[in-house]
């Protein structure tokens, strides 16, 4: 009645190709794009700018925390050793980009994505 499962062992929570960071990207791209706009909105569009925005914002800060916690091993700490700092300064990132409508937090949050995209690639060429 009962079967012996065997163990299985991965690199990630899921199969590889799964998890991107350009899933963040996008929501950070989106954050800045609506920064950049804002001051020529009209009064009436500004409410729903910022409503957009914060929840774009939120989104990338939960793609960068699945990509940290669900992807990210231990071995990818031993050979950057900053990952966990720049992760955790990313997501604190997104949350300033929530609260601020000038370009200049969007443009820091993409790069720090950017930063975070290249480590993931390194990753993925091993």
């Amino acid at each position: 009645m009962f079967k012996l499962i065997k163990t299985a062992y991965a690199h990630c929570d899921l199969p590889c190709g799964v998890y991107d960071p350009i899933q963040a990207r996008i929501e950070a791209q989106s954050v800045l794009n609506i920064q950049k706009k804002y001051a020529d909105l009209h009064d009436e569009d500004k409410i729903r700018a910022v409503f957009i925005k914060e929840e774009r914002a939120n989104l990338a800060k939960e793609h960068l925390w699945i990509l940290w916690t669900d992807y990210f091993k231990p071995e990818h700490l031993e050979k950057h050793p900053n990952l966990h700092d720049l992760f955790w300064q990313a997501t604190k990132q997104a949350g300033n980009v929530k609260k601020s409508v000038d370009p200049a937090t969007g443009e820091k949050l993409l790069s720090m994505i950017d930063e975070i995209t290249e480590i993931f690639k390194e990753t993925k060429k091993a």
